[in-house]
């Protein structure tokens, strides 16, 4: 909601508060502003209902839908350090319990290979030739993939490639952290055949990295994504997070401008979300720094847009904005209702109306790969109310908007009131999310639907 709390009696009604309402107060909402890292790389689909199993389970059959784009999330769960506020499937040394990245790398080929057999449909081309889908998009995520180094990184691909074929454009990216990257390593990259890459930034003002537990300096991101554009790379991604305590207008517009200034064509921006059982949470609740304030995370999201608007930035998403040309085709799959195969400790992937999320520690994933089985930790299998609310919810976050024809007529009906109070516009015959309507995108949703 902006700064000045504006009335929304259609909200209300509903029985949401300003709080549960607003987009940036991920805390409290289903479709989490980090939707695109959090999928893959969280606790985003274990909720209360579900039934959390310590053995590997056996997943029923899977057959890619024609016509989806398809795409791989590959998760790397090592980190030099934690993050205070992250609570991502990610282990320090400390944690690993004697895993290390040759063993990762080891059971990730495993489970690219059993993925490709469970896959495989005859191909249309050889006949009787059984063949998995070919893969659209790429996603190295973490924990810290630029910790593997250009070799690993490249090693990872190559075990990808042993089993799927990349389409001709396929989209190949990897999340790095600016300390651990250098020119070499995004050279590596690019002969590797990496497209994009990702960098967390956060922030360049030193007191909000420090609250945050960053290691890196404040102007290492931009050195970094310089280098990378210096490598070839013409797809660069910058990570912010606004909402920081300590943190100002001024610090959020200087790292706006910051990331401008660097040359990269997309920019993710995310509100703090402080996450129980983190550092960050334990600092809250004792006193030590206070929460994130909603009306705060507001204005500074309308900042942050206004700044990247002014730039040549559009939003294509809630959190995301990118020059022509620059969205992540991968995280649009996520949102648009397309499939993946999540490998790794932690990864979820998705194929069909199958939902699954394999074991978390690397030691597990590891052991289950070793005696001959994927590392499935427990699957769902969605019947259609609830492939309907997800659609409803991640496709309304899109700048492209929700087809009418995706709605019932009750909830037709119901649209007409979120577009009476100026949170939606009807563009043709989609409903697309107007500036207002962007802070309130959890309630819309909640508006909508039967």
């Amino acid at each position: 909601m902006p700064p000045r709390h504006q009335r929304n009696t259609v909200l209300e009604a509903a029985g949401g508060g300003h709080a549960a309402n607003c987009a940036t107060a991920t805390r409290t909402s289903p479709n989490r502003g980090r939707f695109a890292l959090t999928v893959s790389k969280s606790r985003v689909w274990e909720t209360g209902c579900m039934t959390v199993r310590t053995a590997p389970v056996e997943l029923p059959a899977l057959a890619t839908v024609p016509g989806r784009p398809f795409g791989i999330y590959i998760h790397v769960p090592f980190c030099a350090t934690r993050c205070g506020y992250c609570d991502f499937n990610t282990y320090t040394p400390a944690e690993l319990g004697g895993a290390n990245p040759e063993g990762w790398l080891e059971a990730l080929r495993a489970e690219l290979g059993m993925a490709a057999l469970r896959l495989s449909a005859p191909s249309p081309d050889v006949a009787g030739r059984a063949a998995p889908p070919s893969v659209d998009t790429v996603f190295v995520g973490g924990g810290t993939p630029s910790l593997l180094g250009g070799d690993g990184l490249a090693a990872v691909l190559d075990a990808l490639r042993a089993h799927f074929t990349l389409a001709v454009d396929a989209e190949v990216t990897t999340e790095a952290n600016p300390e651990s990257t250098s020119p070499q390593l995004f050279e590596q990259l690019r002969t590797a055949g990496f497209t994009r890459v990702s960098l967390g930034m956060q922030s360049v003002a030193p007191h909000v990295l420090a609250v945050l537990d960053r290691a890196h300096s404040p102007g290492r991101a931009l050195d970094a994504a310089r280098e990378a554009r210096g490598a070839g790379f013409g797809h660069l991604n910058l990570d912010l997070i606004y909402g920081t305590p300590g943190e100002s207008d001024d610090d959020l517009r200087r790292s706006v401008d910051a990331a401008i200034d660097a040359g990269v064509d997309h920019v993710s921006g995310y509100a703090l979300v402080v996450e129980d059982g983190t550092a960050l949470a334990r600092r809250v609740r004792r006193g030590e720094i206070a929460p994130p304030d909603n009306d705060v995370l507001a204005q500074r999201y309308e900042l942050l847009d206004a700044r990247l608007s002014a730039a040549g930035f559009d939003w294509y998403e809630v959190s995301n904005w990118s020059r022509p040309g620059g969205e992540c085709r991968h995280n649009i799959g996520y949102w648009n209702g397309g499939e993946w195969w999540g490998a790794g400790p932690g990864a979820h992937g998705y194929v069909s109306a199958t939902r699954w999320w394999n074991v978390k520690h690397p030691n597990a994933y590891a052991q289950s790969l070793a005696d001959g089985l994927l590392p499935v930790a427990d699957f769902e299998q969605l019947d259609f109310a609830t492939l309907h609310t997800e659609e409803v919810m991640l496709r309304l976050r899109l700048r492209d908007g929700l087809p009418l024809a995706a709605l019932s007529d009750r909830e037709r009906a119901r649209a007409e009131a979120v577009i009476d109070e100026g949170l939606v516009a009807l563009d043709a015959d989609r409903l697309v999310l107007t500036d207002r309507g962007r802070l309130l995108a959890d309630a819309v949703v909640r508006t909508l639907l039967d």
